[in-house]
């Protein structure tokens, strides 16, 4: 269980986005608890966003969300924010993220591209599909006094129906590997890999935009102008397919997201301690009425 709940039920907040995108952001975590309940003066913060490719929002982060992120990291008494991340493995990641790195830093971020690193851990993950996998040790370790900061987008995907948080680890994994996990079959091993990486302490979700149909480079896009936040993958990731789903005209339909592959074997691994509707709380900001 997260640090991130209420009544022993984990939270997830959906806001929809002010003019001021930074206190939207801070408005989001502020109803689950705050940053304050995630970091604590003086940790090292991993940020993870998506920029498997450099495609424009949602294809990729924002960058102008990824600074304001980092921002309020430091202004919740992050001693050091290092942004981590790699790109799709027939890419060059230092290209793809050409957008986000100077951005990154002059807000006062290291960033690490993690296949230039070439820190590669074995991690035996005993999962349903996969047994072990090479992950950035960036990620596959936690050491004392750090935190994990994951920034997902909001966008369905051809191959895995939805890339949400739960896929989002894809970008901490060998490039061999990632390989390994599409030609396989991406739906089924996705859970497996949220086994070999440290659980995020909190999500932050940019769903200002999404693909409806799609991706997850380019899609048909549609605007719910929300920001979600949680610390758990499941139910951030529930919340989001059904937000898609509100769209005429998406490649989801109207099935339970509980009945989707991704969702139903991160349950069968234990992924949090979600497993059913009933496990969490949607709080929502009072412009939702809902």
């Amino acid at each position: 269980m997260s640090n991130l709940t209420k009544g022993g039920r984990e939270l997830v907040s959906k806001i929809i986005v002010g003019k001021d995108l930074k206190d939207s952001i801070k408005k989001a975590v502020n109803l689950i608890g705050g940053f304050a309940k995630v970091i604590e003066k003086g940790d090292t913060v991993i940020v993870k966003p998506n920029f498997n490719t450099n495609d424009t929002f949602p294809g990729s982060s924002d960058p102008s969300f990824v600074k304001c992120v980092i921002e309020l990291l430091y202004d919740a008494g992050a001693k050091k924010v290092i942004l981590a991340e790699s790109s799709c493995f027939h890419t060059n990641s230092r290209k793809m993220m050409s957008s986000i790195i100077p951005i990154a830093q002059k807000a006062g971020a290291e960033v690490v591209i993690v296949d230039e690193i070439n820190d590669w851990h074995a991690v035996e993950v005993n999962g349903k599909n996969m047994k072990k996998l090479n992950v950035a040790r960036i990620y596959s370790e936690k050491p004392k006094k750090t935190k994990f900061v994951w920034l997902p987008c909001m966008k369905t995907h051809k191959q895995a129906r939805f890339t949400l948080s739960l896929k989002l680890p894809m970008g901490m994994l060998k490039g061999t590997d990632r390989m390994k996990m599409h030609v396989l079959g991406l739906q089924t091993r996705i859970a497996d890999l949220n086994l070999a990486v440290v659980a995020p302490d909190l999500i932050i979700m940019d769903g200002r935009k999404c693909f409806i149909t799609g991706g997850p480079c380019k899609g048909d896009v549609r605007e719910p102008s929300l920001i979600m936040a949680s610390g758990d993958r499941i139910a951030i990731d529930v919340e989001a397919v059904k937000v898609i789903q509100e769209f005429e005209g998406n490649s989801l339909g109207l099935r339970s997201p509980w009945d989707f592959t991704q969702i139903r074997n991160a349950v069968a691994n234990k992924i949090g301690k979600v497993k059913k509707e009933e496990d969490y709380k949607v709080v929502y900001s009072d412009t939702i009425s809902k």
